[in-house]
């Protein structure tokens, strides 16, 4: 038992001395000549338009919308139109009933004639000095008050006309041939789709950002895939004092008739458009309000660079201080460096955007 022991202690050492010896002649692959080097990968410091933008949602609205109804009580003897259909401004749309109207016109029509007949007659005489000049008098006065009666019958027939006051769409027929309809029963309604009209609201911190003219980016869930542009026309007068905001209203060009009133658009108003020195949001760096980057120098050499930043957007930050166009920022691998380390580049830089790009506007 006591042999077995002494032979396993023995084969042991014999063991450790051969892989002790093996690890002398094999060289260490901790041992280095010199600094570590690190692997990184870079992106270029370039300059790009950026814009601060605010979002809301709105509702749209037409540029100009009206409920068609009737002015006066009577049943209706014609529809001119169909529904959906475009509708040219003083088209007639529904006539009424009118027949007593029409006839009192003509009855109106001869009575003028008559008293513009005799008014001429009667002239003559005056002149011939038949007649006393008050008599003309009295005839200049019977017939004003026919031109009169003439234009009150024909008020009287548009009252029974139903027509569209400006250029639209009509919507859904809402009577039939020979319904009663009464002042105030809707017909149908009429839509200036052209211009769409866009009012949303803007918490009062951004009034002093808001100005006429202004664009705006606007989505909706009818097109999920289009954006509309729209120009800020006016900003409300008064802050709601319940929800500390203000009412602010964009058109924006229809001329396909793709959008309608009542729709929910988000809306993005696009501010302080300018020419930016951008980097890539993972090139910035934290430590404690410290915001920094790692520039890469001459010789591969990591260079801990303070910088100031502006706003953000994403997948990039706007740097208002430190860095300059054409550098070069670490973007990954920041974590193991520290200032005046070693880098090997594995990737090839972007090349930076110079000043061939637009200006802001």
């Amino acid at each position: 038992m006591i042999k077995k022991i002494l032979i396993s202690i023995l084969i042991l050492l014999v063991g450790g001395a051969i892989y002790y010896i093996s690890q002398q002649n094999t060289p260490s692959v901790n041992k280095r000549s010199g600094p570590r080097i690190i692997l990184v990968k870079v992106a270029p410091v370039i300059s790009d338009i950026f814009t601060d933008s605010i979002e809301a949602l709105g509702t749209t609205k037409a540029n100009e919308s009206l409920d068609i109804t009737a002015t006066t009580t009577d049943k209706i003897s014609k529809i001119n139109f169909t529904d959906g259909m475009s509708a040219r401004k003083g088209q007639i749309l529904v006539e009424l009933v009118s027949d007593e109207e029409i006839a009192n016109l003509r009855s109106a029509e001869v009575n003028f004639e008559q008293q513009k007949r005799d008014l001429k007659r009667i002239q003559g005489l005056v002149k011939a000095r038949t007649l006393p000049t008050a008599r003309l008098d009295e005839q200049k006065t019977l017939f004003e008050k026919a031109k009169a009666e003439i234009q009150v019958a024909e008020a009287r027939i548009r009252d029974r006309q139903i027509i569209a006051p400006f250029d639209g769409q009509l919507g859904i027929r809402q009577i039939s041939l020979g319904s009663l309809v009464t002042p105030g029963t809707v017909i149908t309604t009429l839509d200036d789709l052209s211009t769409i009209k866009l009012d949303f609201t803007v918490p009062e911190a951004f009034l002093a950002a808001l100005k006429n003219g202004q664009t705006i980016n606007a989505l909706t869930e009818a097109y999920p895939d289009r954006q509309f542009i729209g120009t800020v026309t006016n900003i409300g007068s008064r802050i709601d004092p319940v929800s500390r905001a203000v009412t602010v209203r964009a058109v924006i060009a229809n001329d396909d008739r793709s959008l309608r009133p009542g729709m929910l658009m988000r809306v993005k108003l696009i501010k302080n458009k300018r020419q930016s020195i951008m980097i890539p949001e993972e090139a910035l760096l934290t430590s404690a309000e410290k915001k920094y980057v790692f520039l890469i120098q001459d010789g591969n050499v990591a260079k801990q660079q303070t910088v100031v930043i502006g706003s953000r957007r994403p997948g990039s930050v706007e740097i208002l201080e430190g860095l300059e166009i054409g550098q070069s920022v670490v973007v990954e691998g920041a974590i193991k460096l520290r200032d005046g380390s070693k880098v090997t580049i594995i990737n090839s830089a972007i090349s930076p955007k110079t000043s061939h790009d637009e200006a802001p506007q």
